[in-house]
């Protein structure tokens, strides 16, 4: 099994040795570190890591605006590790879209369960995201399906099952998608200036 791949953001390099020493334990594998905000961003966006676990409190850019990048881009969950656990922490956490939150002196014991829950959300995160694309895809598809049966019932005269089944007919004779042959067919009408 491919070992899970994380980089460390904090600014106290005893804390990321802890850490760096707990993950190894965990069989989890670091694969950069960072002492600031904006070197774990661009180390993240280099390395894509699986996960990314990051203190609040850092220089240059504090850990939660890195989060927000991150999360942002889509580039790896974060988890934030913090000696804080102020209200006003936590809910710029979330609204920046961490998917984990430890309060430090960090345990062991509670890193793994931390990260296999951020990570699962994250993938569920991802899988509602790719649903949504697709279904905006479908739907994108079914207008311009519309338009061009439209097209074809003006132009040829035809009822709207025989337009569909020609745009149907022309997708796999030509074996492009339905929507690349409504595209075309919208084009060449536009073309046309009909």
């Amino acid at each position: 099994m491919e070992r899970i791949r994380v980089v460390i953001a904090d600014d106290e390099s005893v804390i990321t040795m802890d850490l760096r020493e707990m993950l190894t334990n965990l069989g989890y594998l670091v694969v950069g570190e960072a002492g600031d905000g904006r070197s774990a961003v661009n180390l993240a966006r280099e390395l894509r890591p699986d996960l990314v676990l990051m203190d609040i409190k850092m220089p240059d850019l504090d850990g939660i605006e890195a989060a927000r990048i991150l999360t942002e881009e889509r580039i790896a969950p974060t988890v934030l590790l913090t000696a804080f656990s102020q209200r006003d922490l936590v809910e710029r956490a979330k609204e920046a879209g961490v998917v984990g939150y430890l309060v430090k002196p960090i345990q062991e014991a509670d890193l793994a369960p931390a990260i296999e829950v951020a990570l699962s959300r994250f993938a569920e995160f991802r899988e509602l995201e790719k649903e949504v694309d697709d279904l905006q895809d479908q739907l994108e598809t079914r207008k311009l399906v519309d338009r061009a049966k439209g097209i074809l019932m003006d132009s040829q005269g035809l009822s709207e099952a025989d337009a569909f089944r020609r745009i149907q007919k022309m997708s796999m004779n030509t074996r492009k998608s339905m929507k690349e042959i409504a595209q075309a067919v919208i084009l060449t009408h536009e073309v046309r200036g009909e």
